[in-house]
């Protein structure tokens, strides 16, 4: 069979699995299958190339399990990670956080970062390459996570100002930070059978499960971060759909002042900026910036 017709085979049987663009990703696990990257494969579509690996692959995707934890890697802001099933596959939505962080810090001065559930890295990684003098510790309940994150760094160019430990939303640390960045499990734990196969049966429930409420990991968070942000540091932390407010309200209890939340593509407030308050006021604490 050419190329040509291996992709068309492929299409089909990614259309019949359910797959939203078939396609597409048919022709990605076949470029990656052939050793080619995308201009490649389209200029050898007639030959008749080897690709020992494209049915297992297509089989793979076929039973909904993610692209991104077969291709063994998935684009974040300007880069590429490196995924595996320890980690969540880093998505579009999340660079929110990372818009949200250079808008609070326009003039770029960031010393200290702190990324709370760092999973690949991805955000950490992607502060340090905003923020070209700061350095920064990633920290996760999982250890093979962990070494990935600093795989992923490595990869990237800024290991040398990046640190990865295991932890628990911030609790070994003593030091202050100027931006502290979190993705934590917010997905009620109901909800999460009813997700996407590609989520609910191998994204870790680890990372996804956010208690009864989707709340548990916030009020984690919201106990250490008085502690953790320097005088003038923000902290920027992942919502789920509709959880602005009660986010905001556990910041207030905290002692801290959110700020209004960023929306991502989809118009969906996705993250929520954090300030140490004391006795300033709401625009005295945000003003400035």
């Amino acid at each position: 069979m050419t190329l040509a017709q291996r992709l068309i085979q492929g299409t089909a049987i990614l259309t019949a699995a359910g797959i939203e663009d078939p396609r597409r990703e048919a022709r990605l696990l076949l470029a990656y299958a052939a050793g080619l990257d995308m201009a490649g494969l389209l200029r050898c579509l007639t030959a008749n190339v080897p690709v020992p690996l494209y049915e297992h692959m297509l089989e793979r995707r076929a039973a909904r399990e993610p692209i991104a934890f077969i291709l063994g890697r998935q684009p974040f802001w300007n880069f590429e990670v490196a995924v595996t099933n320890d980690t969540l596959i880093p998505r579009a939505d999340s660079e929110t956080l990372i818009e949200a962080a250079v808008i609070a810090f326009p003039k770029r001065k960031v010393a200290r970062v702190l990324d709370m559930g760092t999973g690949t890295g991805c955000l950490l990684i992607a502060a340090l390459v905003e923020f070209p003098n700061a350095t920064g510790v990633g920290m996760d309940r999982s250890a093979d996570a962990t070494a990935l994150a600093w795989y992923n760094a490595e990869t990237v160019g800024v290991a040398e100002r990046a640190a990865f430990f295991c932890g628990d939303w911030g609790t070994a640390l003593n030091g202050k930070f100027d931006l502290v960045l979190s993705n934590p499990p917010y997905i009620e734990t109901a909800v999460i059978p009813g997700l996407m196969p590609e989520v609910a049966l191998y994204e870790p429930a680890s990372a996804l499960d956010g208690g009864a409420d989707g709340l548990v990991a916030y009020r984690a968070i919201m106990a250490g971060l008085p502690g953790l942000l320097a005088p003038g540091g923000v902290a920027i932390l992942e919502l789920g759909q509709g959880q602005a407010p009660a986010v905001a309200e556990l910041a207030t209890g905290a002692g801290l002042v959110p700020g209004p939340p960023h929306r991502d593509l989809g118009g969906v407030e996705r993250a929520l900026p954090i300030r140490r308050g004391g006795k300033k006021t709401f625009g005295e604490v945000w003003r400035g910036r």
